[in-house]
């Protein structure tokens, strides 16, 4: 059966029903005008009773007795149309003239002369109260009641001033919380321009299209567009999100607004939504007066989310499948697809429990910056919204703010859907580190500004060796090397420093402490090891530096970067990465008679993680299933036999485990036979860094081949007879390794023309 719909009024039969109020609302005014004017009588002649003051008023007073008559025969009038459909009918079919006659006004007329009818009626009544009350003519009784209010104006005065005194505290109080966090620099206050950020060409050409449309909005808006008003800045800290935004200002010339991470959050309700409010009032101020503005919320992972899990949004879980070097999973179909999402989310439940509540900015205060931000406009000014209202003038239309919202942040995950949807964040750039065509142009700009001695190729090669440096880290570096450079009484930044000032950025300072000359030996063989097998088999990574001097959570390490910025990775390069890690475990197992140190453990850490990713995930493994849809949903868990489902997910973890230590064996005996066949480098490598405690990648390098290095002399390594003494001090240090003694030999020294 259809059920019928509400009928419209014009299929109705009989009349809308007024509600209660509308029906008895004039009759209780007039009740009320009787009842003062009765009780004013009374006031006057202390001897007249009620009865009789109702009898004289029924005669003095006789046109109120009519008007109420009126209300109630109109009343009765509604009444009866709203029940019996024939009267309705019949008053609409002989008197419909007078409605029509009425409609001629339109809605927005009629209603106002309603209320000046109702306003003249009020006033007349008032008039002929206040009358009674004075006993004058109502006319002269309606001029006096200002007299009597300003008599009685004293005591009003100071009940207001009462009321306003602790309104005034707790808008004080308010007006002061919703102070700070938000500064305005205006056109002749910012310099920074698109030329002062380097290496983020591709997020800059972009940006420059936004400029351009709220330069000239004109261009797309004749087309039936509109202008794109929100950009979202996100990447790794020290990328250039703030300078970026700063130099829109500086670009465009208009006044640039910024906000503080923390100006949202308040310990008092309704704090932060009064900020907004203001924050946006002035904005639409500013975009008015110099016909646009910029404003740039920083951190803004600040304004967080309104209790909802953002897991799985467009930022959330890179190490998902659909974050990998491919983009995968955005090929399959969608019920595959969907199989894999749903999987992924189950995974990633604990992550939604704990993501309720949300954080940020407090209740409220987000969703007015989502209202401001794309909301409705509300017209302009007290004589546009009130005096044209109350005049029955429609107000002006709202002017169309040009206001850029920029926001920056390095968890965009933490922001809620609803303010990066289009409309009011319509644009979102990545803006990650620098390719090294960006990392060589920032150099160039920092080094210009400061006196050197580098030439092209060495802020090339520096570009190199220092893949993931933001622009922050590139302007700390050379801040450092000109520290460096002035404290030997130079005033000019040399490669050293450069080299010298990467090494205490990256590594810290060197722990103030000196092995024993057994451990100190132990400690090179280790990372000459690594060296060693880095230089042979690690192709698509160069040495960087190696150390033996201790930090603060290392006694020494070997450090190498990727010459090219590379995207993907592969399984020999895996393989080679086991082989550096391994090395170090074979090594000493190696010269030290098959002892080994405990500082192996990391190494071994390393490659079992990255064995373990081999055969499980990325398909580099004897086998071809993943282990992660494997354990997610026990699938080829044993189910016969009576054993239990943790058995099962026991029997896939011991395959697994059984498929790495297999690799990882194989990958030891690889790496054992590399050391075997290059003793020589690794004696003569461990001899350099016992030496000179730090070196370049170049040094270690020179030191293999027999070459010049930046800072050691490789040549005497190539001799024979010096290899010789260094492989007697090493049999003498293990024999003191073995007896916890000192060499009985020193270590030897050989000079640069040896």
């Amino acid at each position: 059966m259809t059920e019928s719909s509400r009928p419209r009024d014009t299929d109705r039969k009989t009349r809308i029903h007024l509600s209660f109020y509308d029906r008895v609302k004039f009759l209780i005014f007039f009740t009320i005008v009787f009842v003062v004017l009765m009780w004013a009588e009374m006031a006057d002649n202390p001897l007249l009773n009620i009865h009789d003051a109702v009898i004289d008023g029924f005669h003095k007073r006789w046109w109120l007795f009519a008007l109420f008559g009126l209300e109630t025969i109109r009343q009765l009038h509604f009444l009866t149309a709203e029940i019996a459909a024939p009267y309705h009918g019949v008053w609409q079919k002989y008197f419909a003239g007078i409605d029509r006659l009425i409609h001629k006004f339109s809605d927005w007329n009629r209603y106002r002369l309603s209320r000046v009818a109702k306003a003249i009626l009020t006033v007349v009544l008032l008039a002929v109260v206040l009358g009674a009350i004075y006993k004058e003519t109502p006319i002269r009784a309606l001029f006096l009641a200002p007299k009597a209010l300003w008599s009685a104006l004293p005591l009003l005065a100071q009940l207001l001033f009462g009321v306003f005194f602790v309104v005034i505290q707790f808008v004080a109080m308010f007006w002061f919380l919703s102070r700070g966090g938000i500064d305005t620099y205006f056109p002749d206050d910012i310099r920074t321009r698109f030329s002062d950020v380097w290496g983020q060409d591709h997020v800059l050409n972009r940006i420059r299209e936004n400029l351009l449309f709220l330069e000239s909005p004109e261009e797309i808006e004749k087309h039936g567009g509109y202008v794109p008003g929100g950009i979202l800045l996100w990447g790794p800290p020290g990328t250039g999100k703030t300078l970026m935004a700063e130099s829109m200002a500086g670009e465009t010339g208009k006044p640039f607004v910024f906000v503080d991470p923390g100006a949202f959050n308040n310990m008092f309700f309704g704090v932060g939504v009064l900020k907004v409010k203001g924050l946006f009032r002035k904005l639409r101020k500013l975009a008015l007066r110099y016909g646009g503005v910029v404003v740039f919320f920083d951190e803004a992972d600040a304004l967080g989310n309104r209790g909802i899990s953002t897991t799985g949004g467009r930022f959330s879980n890179e190490s998902s499948i659909f974050s990998t070097p491919c983009h995968g999973g955005n090929y399959l179909s969608e019920p595959a697809s969907a199989l894999i999402t749903q999987a992924q989310l189950r995974q990633d439940a604990f992550v939604a429990g704990t993501a309720m509540g949300g954080g940020g900015a407090g209740m409220g205060t987000l969703q007015a910056l989502l209202t401001e931000l794309s909301g409705l406009k509300k017209p302009r000014g007290f004589f546009n919204r009130i005096v044209r209202r109350t005049l029955g003038m429609r107000p002006k239309n709202p002017p169309k703010y040009r206001i850029l919202v920029v926001m920056a942040t390095n968890m965009p995950e933490a922001l809620d859907e609803a303010l990066l949807r289009p409309g009011r964040i319509d644009r979102m750039y990545r803006v990650g580190y620098p390719s090294k065509a960006g990392r060589v142009r920032t150099y160039e700009g920092y080094l210009a500004k400061v006196s050197h001695s580098l030439s092209s190729e060495e802020i090339d090669k520096l570009a190199t060796i220092t893949p993931y440096a933001t622009g922050a880290t590139i302007k700390d570096t050379i801040n450092e090397a000109l520290i460096m450079a002035i404290r030997h009484g130079r005033d000019s930044i040399s490669w050293a420093d450069i080299i010298r000032a990467k090494q205490l950025k990256e590594l810290g300072p060197a722990e103030d402490v000196e092995y024993i000359e057994r451990e100190r030996h132990a400690v090179a063989v280790h990372e000459a090891c690594h060296g060693v097998m880095a230089y042979l088999v690690r192709h698509h990574m160069s040495i960087d530096l190696a150390t033996i001097e201790k930090g603060s959570d290392y006694l020494g390490m070997v450090a190498s970067i990727p010459p090219d910025d590379q995207f993907t990775r592969w399984r020999t390069e895996y393989e080679a990465d086991i082989l550096v890690s391994l090395a170090s475990l074979a090594g000493e197992r190696l010269f030290f008679d098959g002892d080994n140190s405990s500082g192996v453990s990391g190494d071994l850490e390393s490659a079992t993680t990255i064995a373990s990713f081999m055969e499980g995930h990325w398909g580099m493994g004897s086998t071809v299933s993943s282990h992660a849809s494997n354990r997610r949903f026990e699938v080829g868990a044993p189910g016969g036999g009576g054993k239990p489902k943790d058995d099962g997910v026991k029997e896939l973890r011991r395959a697994l485990s059984d498929r790495i230590e297999d690799n990882l064996s194989t990958l030891l005996e690889k790496a054992e036979e590399i050391l075997v066949a290059n003793r020589g480098k690794v004696l003569s490598l461990a001899h350099a860094l016992e030496t000179h405690k730090t070196m370049s990648g170049e040094d270690v390098i020179a030191v293999m081949e027999g070459g010049v290095g930046p800072l050691v002399n490789g040549q005497p390594y190539s001799l024979t007879e010096n290899v010789e003494l260094i492989e007697r001090y090493h049999e003498a240090a293990l024999r003191a390794h073995k007896a916890h003694e000192k060499p009985d030999i020193s270590i030897p020294l050989f000079s640069a023309s040896s």
